[in-house]
């Protein structure tokens, strides 16, 4: 049975304005100079639809006035519909201010019907916005009971899964909700109507003669009699989202809460292209004007490519508490760099010991985030038939991405793990070399001559030597000059 999820913003005009997590309490909104929308207090302040802005000054004069732009309305509304691309593919856009997403084939990977209405939920109002939902078999249906609900301050989500008790709704709502019907509603009024189930009691053919053929369109769309045709929303083929800035932000910890409504678009974003993020960069845009300065760049690169919104916040959330804003900021971009195939879960039926592979990545992209990556190294090692050169240390972000070559040295013969940084002069007694006690050589000699390209000759020979108390160690001949030297230069476990 198909399943629809209805989205109604009822504030759409004020918060693609200004979002909710940063709005004042005395804001209205401007059209054709009259009050479009307004909030809840300045509602109670006297202010009322329709009003002049001079009536709105006399009566609240600290209420923050601002115009309508439908440019941002849209902007805000394609910014939702990206967002819920997450949960499904088909959104599409519906009359006044709202949203259509077919979650039929979601439910089993959301968890169920209530769970998916509450992360669709959570979504929105990580962007600032407040949305009134509904659940129902048909898409019109879902639209009618969420439009309704904007103007029912009781509740806030209506579901339905049958399409008996859908209707049965449906006819209970009063018919000026259906815009087709607008335009008659003295007319309707006059014989009676009040509902759209009165709408359904009537003829359908001198209704549809004497009024907008929509409107029973949409009547027996809801009740499932006639199909639903649809333009689905599109993800664009690269992302790059803008957002500008209620106020002033002069502190990067702050950047943060505006960051999070363009990782939400994000993640719409991947889930519809099937992808996997593996870098982007975080652009924050500074005042205009005569002292303009460029935006400042947060570049974050990551291990292993991820698609999940918990780890790339908590990745910005290390960078940003380590960044120093040059000046204050006014809007944020978010542009993605590279981008890899989504990967299937693994198959495994048991979980890897020491956890995932995966997991070790995000341990390291949060470990070079805190504290630079600069200072997380592992060991690296390189082509090089010196020891010291072969066995070396790197950004534990470089070795991800470029896999060091391996010494074919360290194949053929065995090498300690612990390399002193700087070789140790032993002593030689009786034509041994002496370390607490006279060393006797096990095996060896692993000859070694190279490094005449860079400078830097190494004539050795390697030996594996055992000193009275049953300790290994590593030590090597000079054959440089006529007299024999000998060093310490690793310890064996």
């Amino acid at each position: 049975m198909p399943l629809w999820i209805g989205v109604h913003l009822s504030l759409l005009p004020l918060e693609s304005l200004r979002p909710r997590w940063s709005a004042p309490g005395l804001l209205a909104v401007m059209d054709h100079e009259q009050v479009l929308t307004m909030t809840a207090e300045a509602a109670a302040s006297g202010i009322r639809h329709g009003m002049r802005r001079g009536g709105v000054m006399a009566i609240a004069p600290l209420t923050a006035l601002c115009e309508r732009s439908l440019l941002k309305e849209q902007s805000a509304l394609d910014a939702i519909a990206l967002t819920l691309l997450q949960y499904t593919p088909e959104v599409t856009h519906a009359e006044e201010a709202s949203l259509l997403i077919n979650i039929s084939a979601s439910l089993s990977a959301f968890g169920g019907r209530l769970m998916l209405c509450h992360r669709v939920r959570a979504s929105i109002d990580a962007l600032g916005f407040t949305a009134h939902i509904s659940m129902g078999p048909t898409a019109q249906g879902a639209w009618f009971l969420a439009r309704y609900l904007a103007h029912s301050p009781l509740r806030k989500q209506r579901r339905c899964v049958r399409i008996e008790t859908q209707i049965r709704y449906i006819e209970a709502l009063p018919f000026s909700i259906l815009p087709a019907a607008r335009p008659y509603q003295e007319w309707l009024e006059g014989i009676g109507c009040r509902t759209l189930g009165d709408l359904r009691k009537l003829p359908r053919a001198g209704l549809q003669r004497r009024s907008d053929k929509r409107i029973l369109e949409a009547l027996d769309c809801a009740a499932g009699i006639a199909p639903e045709m649809f333009e689905w929303v599109q993800a664009p083929k690269e992302f790059s989202a803008y957002l500008e800035l209620p106020d002033r932000i002069e502190h990067a910890e702050a950047v943060l809460y505006g960051t999070r409504r363009l990782i939400q678009q994000l993640i719409g974003w991947l889930a519809a292209q099937q992808l996997a993020i593996s870098g982007f960069v975080l652009s924050m845009v500074h005042e205009r004007g005569r002292q303009a300065i460029d935006p400042s760049t947060l570049e974050i690169t990551l291990a292993e490519p991820a698609w999940h919104e918990e780890h790339l916040l908590r990745l910005l959330k290390e960078r940003l508490n380590r960044f120093q804003l040059s000046a204050p900021i006014i809007a944020l971009r978010l542009n993605v760099t590279h981008v890899t195939a989504m990967l299937p879960p693994t198959a495994s039926l048991f979980p890897e010991p020491g956890g995932t592979t995966a997991d070790y990545h995000r341990l390291l992209e949060l470990l070079n985030a805190r504290l630079g990556a600069e200072n997380v190294l592992m060991p690296a090692a390189f082509a090089d038939h010196r020891p010291e050169i072969a066995n070396s240390w790197q950004a534990a972000s470089n070795q991800m991405t470029n896999k060091p070559a391996q010494s074919t040295q360290e194949r053929l013969s065995p090498r300690p793990f612990w390399l002193l940084q700087q070789p140790l002069a032993l002593l030689v007694r009786d034509h041994r070399p002496f370390y607490g006690s006279p060393l006797r050589l096990l095996s060896g000699p692993e000859r070694i001559e190279a490094g005449w390209w860079d400078e830097g000759l190494a004539v050795r020979d390697y030996f594996i030597a055992e000193g009275s108390e049953a300790a290994r160690y590593w030590v090597y001949r000079e054959r440089a000059g006529e007299e024999i030297s000998w060093f310490l230069h690793g310890l064996f476990a």
